[in-house]
């Protein structure tokens, strides 16, 4: 049976790693290396779909934390799921929901069999295992879904860390178990924080599951640039060639490109469209506040 994810590799630069590729998925095909804007919940703010069509986005991403909240995964299954749900005939990638789960701090409880959080709209009680999660994220339909894992705070300490990624990776193997639908791909997340021999044993401990495609994860949390660089070319090549490499949460032009030279094929990030509703656009030549009274009477469209 043929995946429902596959990727094409069609050029390595044999100078820095960057690779061209094709990401074929049941709604198109997506030319990488990729930026997914971010609909958090199923919107892409401030702008439609014909406007991202426009402006050329491959693929949105939506998050199942929020989307499980508000509006219900049932209420977007019974819409007939995230593409009709959002009007969007393209791929679609959602997130699992585990770093705004983790993000939660105090109102929520990490244990083996899942997290017990409280919602930060009303702070009602939930619970996410990885069935639970494999669940919501089948209803939602999109494309590519995520693993459910536990993303690291920095700094964390060693101890912590590999425990942490060890119970990433028996979620992800109750991921791969309670996955059903043969028209999704489900993506592991290589966790390890900032400890390379933690990063190599989560790569070959998922890579061991034969997943459709990997990604990054837990990094570009507030670390130092360089400890950000170094984690990233480390482990990008600890990575399948021939499956689709995803580096999360990442977004700003110089980590976009340091990402693209690493190897990685897709990355994401709410950073253009939030500072873009806040009036900020990111330029050749630098970030543009068009609120600054020196825009006032500039009537320049480009």
């Amino acid at each position: 049976m043929k995946p429902a994810v596959t990727y094409e590799l069609l050029h390595v630069d044999k100078n820095s790693g960057a690779r061209r590729g094709i990401v074929h998925t049941p709604h198109g095909d997506i030319q990488t290396p990729v930026f997914m804007p971010v609909g958090t919940q199923a919107t892409v703010k401030s702008m439609t779909p014909e406007e991202l069509k426009e402006i050329g986005a491959q693929i949105i991403l939506s998050n199942t934390y929020h989307l499980y909240l508000r509006p219900g995964q049932d209420i977007v299954k019974e819409a007939g799921g995230l593409h009709k749900f959002m009007n969007w005939d393209r791929p679609i990638l959602t997130d699992s929901g585990g770093f705004q789960v983790f993000s939660l701090g105090p109102l929520r409880t990490i244990t083996e069999e899942g997290v017990d959080f409280k919602s930060h709209l009303d702070g009602s009680r939930h619970f996410f295992s990885p069935e639970s999660v494999m669940k919501t994220e089948e209803d939602l339909g999109a494309d590519i879904i995520m693993a459910f894992d536990e993303c690291v705070e920095y700094p964390a300490s060693y101890e912590y860390t590999k425990q942490s990624m060890e119970r990433t990776t028996r979620w992800a193997k109750r991921c791969k178990d309670a996955h059903t639908t043969e028209n999704q791909a489900l993506f592991g997340i290589i966790q390890g924080g900032f400890y390379e021999d933690l990063r190599k044993q989560s790569a070959k401990d998922l890579i061991d599951l034969d997943l459709p495609g990997y990604a990054i994860g837990g990094i570009s949390v507030g670390e130092p640039k360089e400890e950000f660089l170094k984690m990233l070319y480390y482990t990008a090549p600890l990575m399948p060639e021939n499956k689709p490499r995803y580096l999360m949460g990442v977004g700003t032009p110089d980590y976009l490109i340091e990402s693209a030279l690493a190897g990685i094929d897709m990355c994401d990030c709410v950073l253009p469209t939030r500072i873009a509703r806040n009036g900020t656009a990111m330029t050749w030549n630098g970030k543009v506040v068009v609120r600054n009274a020196t825009y006032e009477r500039d009537w320049r469209t480009s």
